[in-house]
């Protein structure tokens, strides 16, 4: 065995040994694809709090309040409420006139999605008692919600105990407007598809992305307290080691609008990984300790649910990066190694061949797995052109690669702040059901 094959057989069993840790992906996928969880119908209709955070949405969240209106659910246990948030434009006069309790809020130090929530339970505690609703919905202002959105997830909370959070199936509502925003529209539905599916069929806790998301009343009773750039990320981590657990509704569905331009994608994936980071910078110590402390001492019964978190916020895509690049140094030290069995050419070409081999492997692995979401989404996929779903396909694993580089930027980028995502698209709620009908 020569120098190379030493480097090629210690960095094979690093590599196994990352994807090892998350082997049970590929477990949640398989079961996701094959099997979801239904819940019994229910005629208990509970009260919720819908709770609707909104920074200059004057374009589309009147089309949320009315699909809320227009749902299949007693309009009277259903109380909208919007926090018009560092607004300049009438999104609070626009929610007002279509009945939802407004609240607005001007702090530009204070600009993230959680500080809007933190200021509206308080406002919600303060006038109403945020213990007179059995549950809040989270919600965007850019959301649109299926005609039997609330029932399937009452079923669903009610079906729990009402202890547990339930998210929903999340579609988009401009999937087909171009190339990035079917790569976007992947991402969700693979995140449905492959990882929550299969979590809530074994019982597993999943986690929130972004909004479209039930809560039980008593989470908020002391009020909101996440506030980082990902929110979603740090109520998930905290449920989790809290013991809460948090499944998926598949049968309920909202939409939502994804962007269509590759500078609002680098802001909005700078801030994802921004932070996640923050996350687990935070919660990462907490996660280990409840994961390793005896279940006698702590009496943690969701240790499975606990690792799963724990892999998913550690910096998976900096670890194999840093991985590939330290094994280009180890194979190049070769030839200065030991310039009379390897030459600088030779080890080139041969770094060449498996890079390459191990790379197109990966794409087409990634690419398939965007056909597989297509293929298994088909009904529920809407107004997507043939050429459309080819060049996502195509560009999927580019679009999951720009991870890397994006983790990085997110390290370095300490004074990054939230920007608005501009949203436009007007698609309203007898839109989608007329679709979802006719097809």
């Amino acid at each position: 065995m020569n120098y190379l094959d030493i480097v090629n057989l210690v960095f094979a069993i690093l590599y196994g040994i990352t994807g090892a840790i998350a082997l049970h992906y590929i477990v949640f996928a398989i079961v996701g694809i094959f099997k979801r969880k239904t819940y019994p119908s229910t005629d208990e209709r509970l009260k919720y709090g819908l709770i609707i955070p909104a920074r200059n949405e004057e374009a589309v969240v009147g089309n949320l309040i009315k699909s809320i209106q227009k749902n299949n659910y007693p309009q009277e246990k259903l109380h909208i409420f919007v926090i018009a948030h560092n607004c300049t434009d009438k999104t609070a006069e626009i929610a007002r006139s279509l009945g939802a309790t407004v609240y607005e809020y001007n702090n530009p130090s204070e600009c993230t999605m959680g500080y809007a929530f933190r200021y509206l339970f308080k406002q919600i505690e303060k006038d109403y008692g945020t213990q007179s609703y059995d549950g809040f919905f989270l919600f965007n202002a850019d959301n649109i919600l299926d005609e039997n959105y609330f029932i399937k997830m009452n079923d669903a909370f009610v079906a729990h105990g009402r202890k547990d959070i339930i998210t929903s199936y999340r579609n988009s509502k401009n999937f087909g407007e171009n190339t990035l925003s079917a790569c976007y529209g992947i991402y969700f539905l693979y995140g449905c598809l492959l990882e929550s599916k299969g979590r809530s069929v074994l019982n597993c806790s999943t986690r929130v992305q972004g909004t479209g998301y039930v809560i039980n009343s008593e989470l908020v009773k002391n009020g909101w307290n996440y506030v980082t750039l990902t929110e979603d990320w740090e109520f998930t981590a905290d449920q989790i080691i809290g013991q809460n657990k948090i499944y998926y509704c598949d049968e309920a569905v909202f939409y939502d609008e994804q962007p269509t331009t590759l500078r609002v994608m680098w802001r909005q994936r700078v801030r994802w990984c921004r932070g996640r980071w923050l996350v687990c910078l935070a919660r990462l110590k907490d996660l280990l300790k409840s994961l390793f402390t005896p279940k006698r001492r702590n009496g943690n019964k969701n240790k499975f649910s606990v690792y799963d978190m724990t892999v998913k916020v550690l910096p998976v895509f900096i670890i194999t990066t840093l991985l590939f690049f330290a094994r280009i140094v180890a194979v190049f030290l070769a030839p200065a190694l030991f310039p009379n069995e390897f030459t600088f050419n030779g080890v080139l070409l041969e770094w060449l061949a498996t890079s390459g081999i191990t790379l197109g492997v990966g794409y087409i692995g990634l690419m398939l797995s965007a056909v597989l979401v297509y293929f298994v989404e088909r009904k529920r996929i809407k107004n997507v052109s043939f050429m459309t779903k080819v060049l996502s396909c195509l560009a999927w694993p580019i679009f999951l690669a720009i991870a890397t580089p994006a983790e990085f930027v997110a390290i370095f980028s300490k004074n990054l702040g939230w920007k608005e995502i501009p949203h436009k698209n007007t698609t309203s709620f007898e839109d989608l059901n007329k679709k979802s009908k006719t097809n």
